[in-house]
């Protein structure tokens, strides 16, 4: 029997915590849809013939076929068309940025907003958590290992796609916890801990093994990796070095990077009254910085008991690169945007703590080689906002540890290390790489389409070999 679709030019609207509760609390934000609302976003889908939604996902997930499964109430059909491109689809209808990939061609889009996706890839995902009593079942394994370097995204991806087909899998972490940025840079209010966990523990259940507290590079070598019978290597360790703006001041008491000051809350839950790392509470904020990165910081702060916070952007918020949804949050819980601003320098105090920052209004002048226009000083504006924290996201780097302790792995001026550009082979034989390690900072779901390139080549490499 044919479903009637649902032509309400909108989405359905996602259920939140009032702005006002959520501000004071690390539970999730986003509440997630019912059954029913699930169910009306699917029948929202015209199922379009060329289907280019899944032509603009990383992963290829079929996503035309899984939200008819919705629609018609087959919530575990749904599942298994994800699952069978995602290793991670709890975590992707939550984190990634549909609005520039699958919901950006959706057709739906033209004369209204684009179907749902996400937000119906979070449904099924959960749903199957919470309805599901199956375990998964170990492939036979075919004989050969591969050692992955990093548990993030895109390490757990090619782990997983390795894992399916039957190799020993040996992931190797170098924090104490796996998960990479999912555990350590995203909060417990955009993506639950328990959510990361439960998607890992789906890993080993088919066989992946997790080694935490190693650093490759200083505990074992890649040479010692292939000495270990290991037929390939996929280094996936992504982009954990910060950097700055290289202003006066950045030393002084009160600067953080992004990284640590999302670390310490997201890993080391320096929220809680209990904790043994705890972290500076501020009263004035600022958070230089217009990605995802920089919002996720911004709304910690918040909720750590800021009076202030400020985002602090050199463009406009045209040009903001985060996500519109959590733009959006960020807003409604206070964050106050300081856009076409840039700092000059971090003000100290007599003990050396932050007290302010120096800054220069932006004009937008011609577009440079990102596309977008490039901001310009506007002389004789400067200004100062008194802050005692300042937290710098503009991007990271890759570690040098590995590079520098591997003959043969070539890397670029910005310490990327540097492929093919198809399927992750580095310049050293047997060992492929993607996800931060290659392109610098960059999503979640980027990561895990470069996992499954790398995996899908480095089993035709091993093949070839025997």
């Amino acid at each position: 029997m044919a479903i009637k679709k649902n032509m309400d030019p909108k989405k359905c609207p996602m259920p939140v915590q009032d702005p006002v509760v959520r501000r004071n609390n690390f539970d999730e934000v986003a509440l997630g849809y019912t059954y029913e609302m699930a169910v009306e976003e699917a029948k929202r889908c015209l199922n379009c013939p060329k289907k280019p939604c899944r032509s603009a996902c990383p992963v290829s997930i079929d996503i035309p076929a899984f939200i008819e499964r919705v629609a018609n109430e087959d919530m575990e059909g749904a599942y298994k068309i994800i699952s069978a491109s995602s290793a991670l689809p709890a975590v992707c209808g939550r984190v990634c940025p549909q609005e520039n990939q699958c919901e950006g061609k959706c057709v739906r889009g033209i004369k209204g907003e684009s179907v749902g996706i996400g937000r119906l890839e979070r449904f099924v995902a959960d749903y199957h958590r919470e309805h599901s009593s199956e375990t998964p079942i170990p492939p036979e394994p075919n004989g050969h290992k591969v050692a992955v370097i990093g548990a993030g995204p895109s390490g757990l991806t090619a782990a997983g796609d390795l894992a399916k087909l039957g190799y020993k899998v040996t992931v190797y972490e170098a924090l104490h916890v796996a998960g990479g940025v999912l555990s350590y840079g995203i909060p417990q209010f955009r993506l639950p801990k328990e959510i990361v966990q439960r998607e890992i523990d789906n890993l080993k259940a088919i066989g992946v093994d997790i080694e935490t507290n190693m650093v490759i590079g200083k505990v074992l070598t890649i040479d010692e990796l292939f000495e270990m019978g290991n037929d390939a290597i996929y280094v996936a360790s992504g982009a954990g070095l910060p950097r700055f703006m290289n202003i006066p001041g950045e030393s002084l008491n009160g600067v953080y990077s992004a990284n640590e000051f999302l670390t310490r809350i997201n890993l080391m839950k320096a929220y809680k009254d209990d904790s043994k790392t705890p972290i500076k509470h501020s009263r004035n904020v600022a958070v230089v910085g217009g990605g995802n990165v920089a919002m996720d910081a911004a709304r910690c702060a918040k909720r750590l008991g800021a009076e202030n916070v400020y985002i602090v952007y050199r463009r406009s918020m045209n040009e903001l690169p985060a996500r519109k949804e959590e733009v959006e949050h960020a807003q409604e819980e206070g964050i106050i945007f300081k856009t076409l601003t840039n700092p000059v320098e971090v003000l100290g105090d007599a003990d050396g703590k932050v007290c302010g920052i120096k800054c220069i209004e932006m004009e937008l002048g011609e577009p440079d080689e990102s596309g977008r226009r490039r901001p310009v000083v506007k002389e004789g504006s400067e200004f100062v906002i008194d802050v005692d924290t300042m937290i710098m996201s503009i991007g990271t780097s890759p570690n040098p540890l590995i590079r520098s302790t591997t003959p043969g792995l070539d890397t670029n001026k910005h310490g990327c290390i540097i492929t093919n550009g198809e399927d992750g082979l580095t310049t050293r034989e047997g060992v492929y790489a993607g996800g931060d390690a290659v392109t610098g900072a960059a999503t979640v779901i980027l990561a895990m389409g470069a996992g499954k390139s790398a995996a899908k080549a480095i089993d035709e490499y091993i093949k070839s070999k025997n």
